[in-house]
């Protein structure tokens, strides 16, 4: 939590910096803390506990730019941090682009609580948290004599930002987070170690799923004995929703304001254009209350809103900040988004793979990378062989490659199963005519 003594430190701060050369100055006051208890086979194996505290200030000085920070929160320290930033800013190259946002555009309050933080979160005994992690493994332990290991964990923490900038904005944002997760290596035929897990995560510690983590993680394992390659060739690629977000990030990074900049942006100039079928309906929603992602305003304090992202397959916003605003000479919008929803379809999962005659359902990505600049990709995958609706053999040790706006324009179906504890609400995805390598 951020203290009122702190905040006036930081307005303090804010003055003495305005007082002594600095023209214009943004003030980020930051508390951090997070603890996991990590778990071998319901024993404990590793304990972290960490804290963070400190200052992060921006100087603008006679048409330069300089970043510094500290955690050391002492007025008299403060004086010499900040007066050693300003001359070593007088050193930095002129750079007019670098300026506050248009004071016009910062959140200006008034808007309900968007209740991202469980004060429960203070209270919670530490051998609760150890006894989930235990919990949660001894739903696997001795339920299989091919199980190698059991790993298990709970992790929790809180997050709180005060900001202040010299043109006028002022904001504060907490929030706190739960999780647990166990994951489960057996042996499979010959030298084959199969592995696999399940998590989940929440905002508030009591809707937090404490039990069956464990056992799905697995069930999950489980199916995965007796993987092997199936022949190449072009398959109707199904996505579960763990994954679906993955194929989501290259769009995203592409339409990043530095990207842009750059030239470094296989989505450069494709503003109003068709991107992908008419399938793909992507918004941003920063303000769902209780939402993981919800906010009110970006890390400059501009004020967030409801934004199409894609409407039927058509690119409708880059994520521009104000400095590559300047850069470009395009509209500023906000410097990334805040909590991403692609619009559902009306069947889960297996109502999805039931459609497919002939495909491979991906269950997990296994390194590989996607071409910022191309949008080519191409990735290690392991999933399940689909036949006539059903899956039928378990797959690993192949690749699928191909092009991401070739990719989204082949989106044929959404499930309707995002995972809701996301900030990326991404349901299950399909795409038809997608090439994968094999044997």
């Amino acid at each position: 939590m951020i203290s009122d003594n702190n905040k006036k430190l930081t307005q303090w701060a804010m003055d003495y910096a305005l007082k002594n050369g600095c023209q214009a100055a943004k003030l980020v006051l930051y508390s951090n803390s997070n603890a996991s208890f990590e778990l071998r086979d319901a024993k404990m194996d590793k304990l972290q506990q960490a804290s963070e505290n400190g200052l992060s200030i921006s100087l603008y000085v006679d048409g330069r730019y300089g970043s510094y920070s500290t955690n050391r929160l002492d007025k008299k320290e403060l004086e010499a941090f900040i007066k050693n930033g300003i001359e070593s800013t007088r050193y930095l190259a002129q750079d007019e682009a670098r300026v506050l946002p248009d004071p016009s555009r910062y959140y200006k309050g008034g808007k309900p609580d968007l209740q991202l933080f469980d004060t429960k979160f203070y209270n919670i005994n530490p051998d609760d948290k150890v006894a989930i992690a235990r919990a949660a493994a001894e739903e696997v332990l001795g339920k299989d004599e091919r199980i190698i290991s059991v790993g298990s964990s709970y992790g929790d923490g809180e997050n709180a930002a005060y900001r202040l900038t010299s043109n006028g904005f002022e904001g504060e944002s907490k929030s706190t987070w739960f999780s647990v997760s166990v994951d489960v290596a057996m042996r499979g035929e010959g030298e084959a170690r199969p592995s696999s897990y399940w998590y989940d995560s929440a905002l508030y510690y009591d809707k937090l799923q404490k039990s069956g983590i464990g056992a799905t993680a697995l069930e999950r394992v489980l199916k995965k004995l007796g993987q092997k390659k199936v022949a190449s060739g072009k398959y109707t690629m199904v996505v579960d929703p763990i994954n679906s977000s993955q194929l989501v990030s290259p769009m995203i990074s592409a339409l990043n304001g530095a990207a842009l900049q750059q030239k470094n942006s296989f989505l450069l100039d494709k503003l109003d254009t068709k991107i992908g079928s008419g399938l793909m309906n992507l918004t941003d929603e920063p303000h769902i209350i209780g939402a993981n992602g919800a906010r009110y305003f970006d890390s400059e304090g501009v004020a967030t809103e409801h934004r199409p992202v894609f409407e039927d397959g058509v690119l409708k916003t880059y994520f521009i900040d104000t400095y590559n605003a300047k850069k470009t000479g395009m509209a500023p919008t906000v410097n990334s988004p805040s909590l991403l929803l692609l619009k559902p379809g009306n069947k889960d999962l297996n109502g999805l793979i039931a459609d497919v005659e002939k495909g491979i359902l991906v269950t997990g990505f296994n390194g590989g990378n996607s071409n910022s600049s191309s949008g080519d990709f191409s990735y290690g995958i392991e999933g399940f062989l689909i036949e006539n609706g059903k899956l039928t053999q378990p797959v690993n040790e192949m690749n699928v490659t191909g092009n991401m706006i070739t990719l989204w324009t082949s989106l044929v179906a959404v499930g309707n199963d995002p995972r809701l504890s996301s900030s990326r609400r991404i349901p299950s995805l399909v795409f038809e005519g997608v090439d994968f390598s094999g044997l």
